[in-house]
């Protein structure tokens, strides 16, 4: 679940993100972590401009089913833009609280669900 809060928030800072973030460190480090394919790494890198390689880059994370990509992102960014993953930590806080707090849906002891009735 932690990736999959973590696209999120990567999702709610693209904007800033896309602006601020030259990916080429953060592309090379998913490569080596076998996040990025070599055909991919390679497509990556021939994209002009950092703006356009960073969306590229996103959209290819976005779609990707790997189970760590973002938690990998995310400490892929520490060095270079700690400003950026302290948003994306303050951003996670409320997700995580948030999900916390929701009720879980009861089912009665008979295990039919609460809302059959409404069917």
């Amino acid at each position: 679940m932690e990736n999959e809060d973590l696209k999120q928030v990567f999702r709610n800072l693209h904007l800033r993100i896309t602006k601020d973030v030259n990916p080429g460190n953060a592309i090379d480090v998913l490569f080596s972590k076998k996040i990025i394919s070599e055909a991919d790494y390679y497509d990556l890198r021939q994209v002009r401009g950092s703006s356009s390689r960073c969306r590229d880059f996103l959209a290819f994370l976005y779609r990707s089913s790997h189970p760590r990509a973002f938690i990998e992102l995310r400490l892929a960014l520490l060095d270079d833009y700690p400003q950026i993953v302290d948003e994306i930590d303050h951003q996670r806080t409320p997700l995580n609280v948030q999900q916390q707090q929701q009720p879980r849906q009861e089912q009665p002891a008979d295990g039919q669900s609460l809302l059959s009735g409404y069917f």
